[in-house]
């Protein structure tokens, strides 16, 4: 009995398992490839307007720069018509007054005194050329948020993780922690006796080079800031002084460094004493630091939004150095 009752309910099961196979994978099947279809359609579609979109963006761009160079080459055309003029004008003025000094004598000249002032008087109306900003290409031009925010996504994507940006043990302040894998800095309140002091290391603000320097070219990385209310994140000079507690050591109060900064709440860009609100309403995970020298372009990018949180454009002494600060927790270079 116990037999014919498994048996049975094998029965079951197989009528099951072929009602399954015959019934429901087939219906399956028919979804996964509808949906599948679908899937595809909304990537090409997606990708098709974002494509468009770039394209509109690329010629938008192209044309403005363009306007700005044919405006540039303009200025610059009416400016060396006008200098040659006045090269003419002071050139037959000189050649008048040469030739009265030539051949008229004493009285005659008397006699041309009025002509004389009038002639000298017009010559100091020419006045030296002057530096212009019109006769320059302006490169804010090329300037756009789309393109900025494309840009920084895709640099980050590809770039982020191919360096191997690690801190330089010597320049760990005594009140920083430094992780056995040098990409974590903890801070901590008490000065750490087990630092040797050299002439590479921040004796006081609680500061931290990289050992990698970039001279030239297009370089990202990313930081975990998550667990910490206070710190400092961006590039440095090798300059930049490292002893005592003077503004010359400290990060974004000097001409050497240039940096993110949070404390509690208020999040700023910094550089030579000049600081810069940025108006967050919450504090990033994680920030996204891109270095484009050819450029001449620092940028703090979040990677969960995708949103550029501030661009510094500006001439760089190298080579520069990623540098950080941290005066809470702990902040951590992630790739």
């Amino acid at each position: 009995n116990k037999i014919v009752d498994q048996c049975e309910r094998l029965q079951l099961q197989s009528a099951a398992i072929t009602k399954y196979v015959a019934d429901v994978l087939p219906g399956k099947n028919q979804r996964a490839v509808s949906m599948a279809s679908a899937a595809r359609e909304l990537v090409i579609q997606r990708l098709s307007l974002v494509r468009s979109l770039c394209e509109s963006e690329e010629q938008r761009l192209l044309e403005q720069v363009h306007g700005e160079e044919e405006r540039a080459h303009q200025s610059i055309l009416t400016q060396r018509v006008h200098w040659a003029e006045a090269l003419q004008k002071l050139d037959t003025i000189r050649t008048s007054l040469v030739g009265m000094l030539t051949h008229l004598d004493d009285l005659q000249l008397i006699q041309k005194e009025q002509e004389i002032f009038e002639r000298t008087e017009e010559a100091e109306g020419i006045l030296d050329p002057q530096e212009s900003e019109m006769l320059n290409f302006n490169e804010k031009c090329t300037r756009s948020p789309l393109l900025t925010q494309l840009w920084a996504t895709a640099v980050l994507g590809s770039l982020s993780g191919t360096e191997d940006i690690r801190i330089d043990e010597r320049t760990v302040s005594p009140f920083l922690q430094l992780s056995d894998d040098r990409k974590t800095l903890t801070f901590s309140t008490k000065k750490s006796k087990a630092c040797a002091d050299g002439p590479e290391r921040f004796d006081h603000w609680p500061n931290a080079l990289a050992a990698t320097s970039f001279q030239s070219g297009l370089h990202a990385w990313m930081v975990n800031v998550q667990n910490s209310c206070a710190y400092k994140v961006g590039v440095a000079s090798g300059h930049l002084p490292r002893k005592g507690s003077g503004s010359d050591c400290r990060l974004g109060h000097n001409a050497f460094s240039w940096v993110f900064s949070r404390y509690d709440q208020e999040f700023r860009f910094s550089h030579n004493g000049q600081h810069e609100p940025l108006g967050l309403l919450r504090g990033p995970a994680q920030l996204g630091v891109l270095l484009d020298l050819q450029a001449r372009e620092l940028l703090f990018y979040e990677p969960a939004s995708g949103t550029v949180l501030y661009t510094h454009h500006g001439s760089f002494p190298g080579p520069l150095f990623p540098v950080f600060a941290v005066a809470d927790q702990t902040i951590s270079i992630v790739r």
